[in-house]
């Protein structure tokens, strides 16, 4: 008997509705974790997420509101995070930092994941592919291969998520599309596709993929593949104003305009420093981090939201 996608979809829904999953997630007060624990909780899993001691965040309540489990841990303390990691079929992490939090922390919560037995770890990618960058083409993404290193050592299932840049970002963060000006800027190539997907859409294909047993060790989505012209059709349709192209120069232009940037303003403190931002644009735009294949269908019930739409929701 051959199952069609849609086959495959439902059989793993019913997995999913009939077996009882408890996700340990770490990260559940930030947006992306804060969504994760939603589309669980509303695939009717359970969702036991690990808070920091003493934390004072508003979306504790929300996540009681939630029915999920709070658990308050010291991230540092194996044997806390090991306890509290008991009776978990998939640790999902959607932590957010630097060294000490993308490599160390992510490390201890291995550590305790592995120490007692959790079959799988879903670590804090959720980006483009980074796998096909060279070292020090971005230092986000490199602290997360080199956290990716470990995890590959570890006797534990691990599933990355890839799913380009965050769609959410275009509506004024990612200085591409220019609302004011009517322009959209590039570096390089116009046609040079790009991988987009929302941050509600990378939660709930987590969400499912957390509670799918049987999930290989790379996942790649995008809510869309756009070129820069395709964002321009995009702007203009959404907003009914014509929107034209500004290229800026080509790669080489944004390399030489991203070290002096760093240079100018480090920030070595700061996750997301103004040239942090510019690095990921050049990965993208140099077209090797795209992902491919894309497995979109690996779960068919999913809705994925377009450029256009995000646009259109945009506060004018």
């Amino acid at each position: 008997m051959v199952l069609t996608a849609v086959d495959r979809g439902n059989d793993i829904n019913d997995t999913l509705t009939s077996t009882n999953k408890t996700i340990v997630l770490a990260g559940a007060t930030g947006d992306l974790g804060f969504r994760i624990a939603q589309h669980v909780r509303q695939r009717g899993a359970i969702v036991k997420a690990l808070i920091r001691k003493g934390s004072s965040s508003l979306k504790v309540a929300s996540l009681r509101n939630l029915g999920a489990t709070i658990v308050e841990v010291d991230f540092t303390n194996i044997s806390e995070l090991a306890q509290a990691c008991l009776g978990g079929s998939c640790v999902v992490s959607a932590v957010s930092g630097l060294r000490d939090v993308i490599v160390e922390t992510q490390t201890s919560l291995l550590q305790a994941a592995v120490e007692v037995g959790v079959p799988r770890f879903i670590p804090s990618d959720y980006s483009i592919d980074y796998t096909k960058l060279p070292r020090g083409a971005n230092r986000n993404l490199d602290l997360r291969r080199e956290f990716q290193e470990r995890l590959d050592q570890a006797p534990i299932a691990a599933t990355s998520i890839f799913n380009g840049m965050f769609m959410d970002l275009l509506t004024g963060q990612a200085p591409v599309i220019l609302f004011g000006l009517k322009r959209v800027v590039y570096w390089g190539d116009a046609d040079q596709p790009l991988d987009f997907t929302t941050v509600d859409n990378t939660a709930a294909y987590t969400a499912t993929a957390a509670l799918d047993p049987s999930t290989p060790r790379f996942l790649r989505v995008a809510g869309e593949v756009a070129s820069i012209r395709g964002l321009q059709r995009a702007a203009s349709e959404a907003t009914g104003t014509p929107f034209n192209l500004l290229r800026a120069g080509g790669l080489g232009v944004l390399s030489t305009l991203i070290k002096v940037t760093r240079t100018l303003f480090p920030q070595k403190d700061e996750v997301f420093p103004a040239w942090q931002g510019m690095q990921y644009l050049h990965n993208m735009f140099t077209g090797l981090p795209k992902l491919t294949p894309l497995d979109n269908n690996r779960y068919p019930d999913l809705q994925w939201t377009t450029v256009r739409d995000v646009l259109a929701k945009r506060p004018s």
